[in-house]
């Protein structure tokens, strides 16, 4: 067992994530399985983030995240994350299970190009709840909270505000 835990721990995000204590006992459990998937099977192997094994990073380079984002990431499953626009999550947003943020939608003449449109943005202390969707361009101010559910077509940039329905309101 120590010759796991000193393998394991020799990863250098791991080792740094234990000794800063940023996460729990829970997320380290996740962690080790992200990278296990990471490693063993290549699943998201391009992203700079912990991600939930279940959840999916495409163009992970055109994403940023700021502070205490990663644990979202690391504890929501069954997300989808496409940033080929670009995606920015700013502090101490929390995404529940089964979000999808796309941020390009596919051009309507040739399925294998995307349309060009601005980055999705998401403000500070946002809360975006169980299997919503974000749809490219949208830009969400600081403390809005996206009900279950909900898909975001349009932007709400004033912020402090609760949408939802589908379209979300």
């Amino acid at each position: 067992m120590n010759y796991f835990k000193k393998t394991i721990l020799s990863i250098p995000k791991l080792k740094n994530f234990k000794n800063k204590g940023y996460f729990n006992k829970i997320d380290r459990r996740n962690l080790l399985i992200y990278y296990f998937f990471k490693i063993i099977f290549g699943h998201n192997k391009e992203s700079k983030y912990p991600i939930h094994f279940t959840s999916t990073l495409v163009a992970s380079e055109k994403i940023k995240i700021g502070k205490n984002v990663n644990k979202s990431f690391l504890n929501s499953g069954g997300c989808y994350f496409q940033g080929i626009n670009g995606i920015h999550i700013d502090d101490e947003t929390i995404i529940g299970p089964g979000v999808k943020i796309i941020s390009a939608n596919h051009s309507s003449e040739n399925i294998k190009t995307h349309v060009k449109k601005s980055a999705i943005m998401i403000g500070k202390k946002c809360w975006l709840g169980a299997n919503s969707i974000i749809l490219p361009g949208v830009q969400l101010g600081d403390n809005t909270i996206v009900a279950a559910g909900a898909v975001v077509s349009t932007s709400y940039k004033e912020g402090n505000i609760i949408i939802k329905g589908v379209p979300a309101k």
